[in-house]
C-alpha cells in the first residue's frame, strides 16, 4: 500500500490530496500498533505519507480536525470509520484505492457485521482489497464474498507453532481447582519460571481473582482489562515490554468476541456488561520477550490455543507453554491437541513432571488466600481500579503530556485488594521450600523499582538552636601580654 501510493504520486500526474487507503481492525489496540508501523515503514518519507488513527471515540473533534487535512491512510474500527463517513468529516468513494481488512475473523464476532455492511456502501466501486485472517471460518466466507471479487488466496504452509526445539509445550492434571491456584503459587513465588510470563483465562472475573490470589504473597501482576481506558491497556503493554512488570493477565479474543456480540444483541452476561467491544489482547498485540505463557484456564479451542501460544517463541527466542488442566476437561483437551498434531500423530502437549505432594507445605497459605477472595472484594477491586485509571487517563492527561517522566513512574500493579493482606505470606521460610530445590530457587521478595526513582539521600543538618552538641569553631586563644 505504502509503496503504490509513494511510486504513483512520483510517476504519475499531479493528484489532488485526498484519503487512498483505509486500514479496518477489530481493537483499538491494533489500530494503534497498525498507525505505528505505518510511522516505522515511512520514517523517511513522512512529508509524502500521512496516517491518521480514528480509533479512539473520546477524541472526535480532533479527529476531526486532522480528516479535514486528508491524510493518505486512515487506521480505525468499523464502528468510527462508518461514523465519520455519516458525519461528513471523511469521504471515500472518489478517492480510496486500498483497502486493508485486518483480523477478518474477529470482525463479525466483536459484532462489526452491521457497520461493515454499512460501510461498504460509502466506498466506490472499483478499489483494490487485501483481507488477512489467522483462520478460515464462516464469518471470513461471508467477509469474503462481502468484499472480494474474484480474490487470489494466498495460504502459508509453514507451521502454525515453532518446532518442539524452540517451543516447548506441557500440560499438567491438576485433582482439583485449588491444585491449580496452588501449582501457580509455587511456579511463581519460587521462581520456577524464569522471565515475563502471561497468564490467560476465560472471564475477566477469573482474571481479578487470579490477582487478588497473588497479591495475597506479594506477587505484582497486572489485568488487561477491556474495561480500562485504551490509554492505560497500551500503557500496561509499553511497560510489560520493557521488563516492568513480570506477569500480565489477559482473555483472549476468542472468548471476548461472542460474549460482546450478544451484548450488542441484547444479551450480554452480566459479568462482563461494561467491556470495551473494540479491545481484545489474543491476537496482534505484540508482547516482547514473552518468556512463558501459562494457560490458567483450559483455551476453548485449538484456534485460541494456537493464539494464545503464538505469544512467546517469537524471533528465535526459546519459550514454554505450561497448559493447567482439571480432569474433567481431559477429553477438550484431547481435541485441541488431535486438531494441532493431526491424528496418529504424537501428542504435542507433553506431561509436566512436577511433583504436587513436594508442595504441599504450601497448601495452608493457599486456602487462607483463596478463601479472602470473595465475589465482594473482587467487585470492589475491578471498581477500584477502573476509577484510579479513569483518573490517571483523562484528568492527567495533560500533567502527563508536560511531565513524560512522572508517567514512566506510573505503576499498573499496585495493590487492590480491599481485604487486610497478611504481611508474612509475602515471604517463603526456608523450611516450606521442598528440600529437592533448597538452593536453586529464590523466592520472589520485593516489588520490581522503576526507573528514575532514586532519591537523592538527604544530609541532615544539624540545628544549633536544637542541639547542645553543635560545635562551631574554636576561637584562637590570644596571647596574653606579658
Amino acid at each position: 500500500m505504502l509503496q503504490l501510493l509513494l511510486h504513483k504520486k512520483a510517476t504519475g500526474p499531479v493528484m489532488e490530496q485526498a484519503v487512498r487507503g483505509l486500514v479496518l481492525v477489530p481493537t483499538k489496540e491494533l489500530a494503534r500498533q497498525a498507525q505505528s508501523m505505518i510511522q516505522q515503514l515511512a520514517s523517511y518519507c513522512a512529508r509524502d505519507v500521512r496516517v491518521a488513527n480514528v480509533s479512539a471515540a473520546e477524541d472526535s473533534a480532533s479527529q476531526r480536525a486532522v480528516l479535514m487535512e486528508k491524510p493518505d491512510v486512515v487506521v480505525g474500527t468499523p464502528s468510527r470509520i462508518l461514523n465519520h463517513l455519516q458525519q461528513k468529516n471523511l469521504k471515500l468513494r472518489d478517492s480510496l484505492e486500498l483497502l486493508v481488512v485486518d483480523e477478518a475473523d474477529l470482525l463479525f464476532s466483536f459484532g462489526f457485521e452491521d457497520e461493515l455492511k454499512s460501510l461498504l456502501c460509502h466506498l466506490p466501486r472499483i478499489y483494490q482489497a487485501f483481507l488477512m485472517s489467522a483462520t478460515f471460518n464462516e464469518d471470513v466466507q461471508t467477509l469474503k464474498e462481502l468484499v472480494l471479487h474474484n480474490p487470489v488466496t494466498l495460504k502459508l504452509q509453514e507451521s502454525q507453532l515453532p518446532g518442539p526445539d524452540q517451543l516447548q509445550q506441557f500440560q499438567v492434571v491438576c485433582e482439583t481447582e485449588e491444585d491449580k491456584f496452588l501449582l501457580l503459587y509455587a511456579l511463581l513465588k519460587l521462581s520456577l519460571i524464569r522471565g515475563k510470563a502471561l497468564l490467560f483465562v476465560n472471564t475477566l472475573e477469573r482474571g481479578y481473582r487470579l490477582r487478588l490470589f497473588l497479591e495475597q504473597f506479594s506477587i505484582p501482576s497486572c489485568v488487561l482489562n477491556g474495561e480500562l481506558p485504551l490509554r492505560s491497556r497500551c500503557h500496561i503493554i509499553s511497560q510489560f515490554n520493557q521488563g516492568l512488570y513480570d506477569c500480565v493477565i489477559a482473555t483472549d479474543a476468542e472468548i471476548l468476541g461472542p460474549q460482546v456480540k450478544a451484548k450488542r444483541q441484547g444479551r450480554g452476561s452480566k459479568g462482563d456488561k461494561a467491556s470495551d467491544p473494540e479491545s481484545g489482547v489474543a491476537r496482534g498485540i505484540d508482547f516482547h520477550h514473552v518468556s512463558a505463557v501459562l494457560n490458567f484456564d483450559l483455551p476453548p479451542t485449538a484456534e485460541a490455543y494456537v493464539h494464545r501460544a503464538g505469544r512467546t517463541a517469537r524471533a528465535n527466542n526459546p519459550g514454554i507453554v505450561l497448559t493447567f488442566v482439571l480432569p474433567t476437561e481431559q477429553s477438550s483437551l484431547g481435541k485441541i491437541e488431535e486438531l494441532l498434531s493431526g491424528e496418529g500423530q504424537a501428542p504435542i502437549l507433553l506431561p509436566y513432571q512436577f511433583q504436587m505432594e513436594e508442595i504441599e507445605s504450601f497448601r495452608y497459605r493457599c486456602r487462607d488466600a483463596m478463601r479472602s477472595v470473595t465475589k465482594q472484594a473482587i467487585r470492589e477491586a475491578r471498581l477500584k481500579e477502573i476509577k484510579e485509571e479513569l483518573l490517571h487517563s483523562e484528568k492527567l492527561k495533560t500533567y502527563f503530556e508536560d511531565n513524560p517522566r512522572d508517567l514512566q513512574l506510573l505503576r499498573h500493579d499496585l495493590p487492590l485488594h480491599p481485604a487486610v493482606v497478611k504481611p508474612h505470606l509475602g515471604n517463603v521460610p526456608d523450611y516450606l521450600v521442598p528440600a529437592a530445590l533448597r538452593g536453586l530457587v529464590h523466592p520472589r521478595k520485593k516489588r520490581r523499582k522503576m526507573p528514575f526513582s532514586r532519591k537523592a539521600k538527604k544530609v541532615k543538618t544539624q540545628n544549633p538552636l536544637r542541639d547542645f552538641k553543635h560545635r562551631g569553631k574554636k576561637p584562637k586563644p590570644t596571647a596574653k601580654p606579658s
